[in-house]
C-alpha cells in the first residue's frame, strides 16, 4: 500500500466521521440555525467526499458535480440568512410599535 492509497483511506474515514457528527446535529439541535449550519457542514462534507473520489478514480468529472453542489449549499446558506435577517426586522417593528 502507497502514500496515496493510505491517504484516501484516512480522508474517507475523517469525512464519514464528520459526516455522521453532522448528521447527529441535525437530528438533537437545539435550534433552527444549529440544524441549518449542520446541513450546510453536510453537504461540504459531501463535496469533499465527491473530490476525495474524483481524485482517487482519477475521473475529474466528478469535480462538477462538486461545483454545483458547493454553489446550491452557498445558495441555501444565503437564503437561510435572508430569511433570519427578514424574520428579525418584523420582530423589530412588531415590538417598536406595541
Amino acid at each position: 500500500m502507497d502514500f496515496f492509497s493510505l491517504a484516501v483511506i484516512i480522508a474517507y474515514v475523517l469525512l464519514s466521521i464528520s459526516l455522521l457528527v453532522s448528521i447527529i446535529r441535525v437530528a438533537i439541535g437545539p435550534s433552527l440555525p444549529d440544524r441549518v449550519v449542520a446541513l450546510d457542514l453536510i453537504a461540504f462534507v459531501v463535496i469533499s467526499l465527491i473530490a476525495t473520489y474524483s481524485i482517487s478514480s482519477g475521473h475529474p468529472v466528478y469535480l462538477d458535480v462538486a461545483i454545483v453542489l458547493a454553489l446550491v449549499a452557498f445558495l441555501g446558506t444565503i437564503a437561510f440568512a435572508r430569511f433570519v435577517f427578514i424574520r428579525a426586522e418584523r420582530q423589530n417593528n412588531e415590538g417598536t410599535h406595541v
